[in-house]
């Protein structure tokens, strides 16, 4: 998925689970920055003081790139959760290991995945987790049948538009990309068609199978299960009987995914962020921002640095205000977040993939 739904959906999703203005905010910038915290590594301040941060992204997400993307530290668990084929812990899917791997919808691992976020919001950064795991399982639904390593399952042939008709477009996009023979990673084959709510369109994939993607529909499901993790969430209580989105403002969400249809993401992204401040939805008007990098972004409230990527060899000038910042809570989330994913939850499915 990208900034529309990260962002602007995930706000809009969490005041309707209840959530107040600011709270939303902290949820959905989380949310959003999974994609964008690109900088990994040791931060050095000047007063001997030391922070490690780890990265959940790679520079413009790039699929192309396989040296630079195949890293199980940040796909998997936080672009490409493995669905251990949609079964519950301790059952085996047919197929090999990668089939495992591959992204399911709403998994038993998706689910437990949220249950742990709720259990653990006793934290100073509990609501940045829960931003960074409603990325995670929102991408469940955008990136069902893909993995995130490389390998043959993630090839993808013969795609076809709504009609079913061959893509010729996206065909002379892929041009040169020399994709499925490189053994894609993630959903590369297909650059970002699955990330777009408004799509409708198959292919078929490396196994001969053909496969059919209604984005609105699998988009709008997923809104409303995060909007009962929220719901959840706020009541402390990972089992609780939820409603879920309000009817009027579910069919409104859908209409948005069905109408908004620029191939530009931050147009898109635009649009929402004008519909909520415009009222639209009915927890009244909002005004929502989101500044990655650069002047009032969190980087620079916590580090006062104004770079889009990190050199490695900065020294920042330390502040008290630090340690409380968004920022630091965002990282420190990420690692909580990675760790309790691939050291604690992967392995009860059999799952070893770091």
């Amino acid at each position: 998925m990208q900034i529309d739904f990260h962002h602007g959906v995930t706000y809009t999703v969490a005041r309707l689970a209840g959530f107040e203005h600011q709270q939303a905010s902290t949820i959905a910038y989380c949310a959003q920055y999974v994609d964008d915290a690109v900088n990994g590594g040791l931060v050095r301040f000047d007063n001997g003081a030391l922070f490690e941060r780890i990265s959940s992204a790679h520079k413009m997400l790039d699929y192309r790139n396989f040296r630079e993307l195949a890293n199980h530290y940040v796909w998997i668990p936080f672009h490409f959760l493995p669905g251990n084929g949609g079964l519950p812990a301790g059952k085996e899917p047919d197929g090999k290991f990668v089939d495992k791997l591959i992204c399911r919808p709403n998994s038993d691992v998706a689910q437990q995945m949220v249950r742990e976020c709720i259990l653990r919001q006793d934290t100073p950064y509990g609501l940045h987790r829960l931003g960074i795991t409603m990325h995670v399982y929102a991408d469940t639904w955008a990136h069902q049948g893909f993995a995130g390593i490389r390998d043959r399952v993630n090839e993808a042939t013969r795609l076809v538009d709504e009609w079913g008709v061959p893509d010729c477009k996206f065909r002379e996009r892929m041009t040169g990309y020399f994709m499925s023979e490189a053994m894609p990673l993630g959903h590369g084959a297909v650059l970002s068609q699955p990330d777009k709510p408004y799509l409708r369109w198959g292919y078929t994939n490396g196994r001969g199978e053909k496969i059919w993607r209604d984005n609105p529909k699998d988009f709008l499901e997923a809104a409303d299960y995060m909007c009962q993790a929220m719901q959840r969430y706020r009541l402390k209580n990972p089992d609780a009987i939820v409603p879920g989105l309000p009817p009027l403002d579910r069919q409104l969400i859908a209409t948005l995914f069905e109408t908004l249809t620029y191939p530009d993401r931050k147009i898109r992204h635009r649009l929402w962020l004008a519909a909520i401040a415009d009222g639209k939805f009915s927890f009244g008007r909002a005004v929502v921002d989101y500044i990655p990098k650069g002047k009032l972004s969190w980087k620079f409230l916590a580090l006062g640095t104004e770079r889009e990527r990190d050199r490695g060899d900065e020294v920042f000038p330390y502040r008290e205000q630090f340690l409380a910042s968004d920022w630091k809570y965002f990282h420190d989330a990420l690692q909580a977040h990675r760790l309790f994913v691939l050291h604690d939850l992967l392995p009860r499915y059999g799952i070893c993939a770091a």
